[in-house]
């Protein structure tokens, strides 16, 4: 879809002068970095998610597992179909997608599950928490893809939190790449306490007699933004660390060392545990254990922005423009889960995870792919697309499909890159047998098979 540049940079000036007025009106003419984040990320109308240009993909900033090929979505349907079994085989089947993209997973989990496990299909009811209109427009064009699923529509609802009762849920909520997006605080050691980074008007008085006056702001150059740092904004920040056993005033941080906590990502795991009846809680994300996440050598954070596929770490331009993301604390998420009900399964890497469903199978299978003799005029009618899944009907391919196909395999097990993801396995309302039996993608192969 092509993007009117014009329109695109009016939004992002829109969004900036509505911070602005959000500064202006705090008693401090500050706001914390976590309301910044929120605000330049989900804005109701000019939020880096709300706009109309996709942000994800190839025509986007970044890409996710999903995007490399169909394969990342069907090897989690081959999960869910694992837990509907598990679960003794419950209808309905939840499913919860919290954060869905542009849709690719749920398209390519729907279009396996209606293929190889039909049962569990007809069984199943996909909810997706989603709070961009634009996102969701997309996700509905990419369940439209496949006239598979035309049956599946009323399986399908989009959600938000307050339409899902307490202990409603049977089966599994899951997420890729949602926490590293919710809003954080950032803090820093000064003067060996903790403190916190705020966000303030650069030229406070200019701005904020056009603010005053009503003056069209269009017709004004954006507002600029910087930092200040103050008191903490809620004892929160300071108690986050005390389960962790990690001391920020110690000798071992230095001066100005700074970090972020993701005080979200907890109210939104107890979130999700207050729904959940019995079943899983699955999160794949990039992040660490806090321990290393919070090493006093890591003394400027993991704050990270991308824009049209590069990264950078200043979340003052490119405003509404760009995403910002945040490594996860694990640990975090684990101890914070198991206070609201959750016992923790398993955490292991997305590499290993998806070899457990078969992704060697996948690669191994290219070995044996017909391919189109070069030259032959059936070439580019035969030729799958880049996201053509290896278990659909068997089509001629040229070798360079083959190899392109291969690159997207071993990306998703790349342990530089995507298959150095975490995934986190929680549950509730299991049985202590159930808990102790792996799920299939934490029945970790022998390391020959890896190969």
């Amino acid at each position: 879809m092509a993007v009117n540049q014009d329109l695109y940079s009016s939004a992002s000036s829109s969004l900036c002068w509505a911070i602005a007025q959000r500064i202006h009106d705090d008693p401090h003419q500050r706001i914390t970095f976590a309301e910044y984040m929120d605000l330049a990320l989900y804005h109701p109308e000019w939020g880096y998610y709300a706009s109309q240009r996709s942000p994800i993909g190839a025509q986007g900033d970044f890409v996710t597992s999903p995007h490399m090929s169909a394969d990342f979505g069907e090897l989690l349907a081959e999960q869910f179909a694992d837990m509907w079994n598990r679960l003794g085989q419950p209808c309905p089947f939840h499913l919860v997608e919290m954060g869905a993209g542009q849709g690719l997973i749920v398209r390519d989990v729907l279009d396996y599950l209606h293929r190889h496990h039909f049962e569990c299909f007809e069984a199943m009811q996909y909810l997706i928490v989603e709070k961009s209109a634009a996102l969701i427009a997309e996700q509905k064009r990419q369940i439209a893809v496949f006239s598979s699923l035309s049956e599946a529509q009323a399986q399908i609802q989009w959600v938000q939190w307050t339409d899902i009762p307490a202990g409603s849920i049977t089966g599994c909520f899951f997420s890729n790449e949602l926490v590293d997006a919710l809003p954080v605080h950032q803090v820093m050691v000064k003067d060996q306490a903790l403190q916190e980074v705020y966000v303030r008007l650069q030229n406070f008085d200019p701005v904020s007699q056009i603010l005053r006056e009503g003056t069209d702001s269009f017709n004004s150059a954006p507002p600029q933004f910087a930092e200040t740092i103050g008191s903490l904004s809620t004892p929160d920040l300071q108690h986050y660390f005390d389960p962790l056993n990690i001391d920020l005033s110690a000798d071992a941080y230095p001066e100005g060392y700074r970090t972020e906590v993701n005080l979200n990502a907890i109210d939104w795991l107890q979130t999700v545990a207050q729904r959940l009846q019995r079943g899983y809680v699955l999160t794949i994300d990039y992040g660490y254990p806090a321990r290393r996440l919070y090493n006093p050598a890591r003394t400027h954070g993991t704050l990270q922005c991308y824009y049209r596929h590069g990264h950078h770490s200043d979340p003052y331009v490119h405003v509404g423009q760009q995403d910002i993301t945040a490594h996860v604390d694990f640990t975090t998420l684990e101890q914070q889960g198991g206070q609201a009900g959750l016992q923790s399964l398993g955490m292991t890497q997305q590499g290993m995870f998806l070899m457990a469903l078969g992704l060697g199978d996948r690669i191994a299978a290219l070995s044996y792919a017909q391919v189109e003799p070069v030259g032959t005029s059936e070439t580019l009618q035969t030729q799958p697309s880049p996201n053509q899944a290896s278990d659909r009907e068997p089509q001629l391919m040229s070798m360079n499909d083959v190899l392109r196909r291969r690159e997207a395999l071993h990306a998703l097990m790349n342990p530089m890159g995507m298959g150095n993801f975490q995934v986190l396995l929680q549950s509730k309302g299991l049985t202590l047998e159930e808990q102790n039996r792996p799920l299939k993608g934490f029945d970790i192969p022998p390391l020959s098979a890896l190969g």
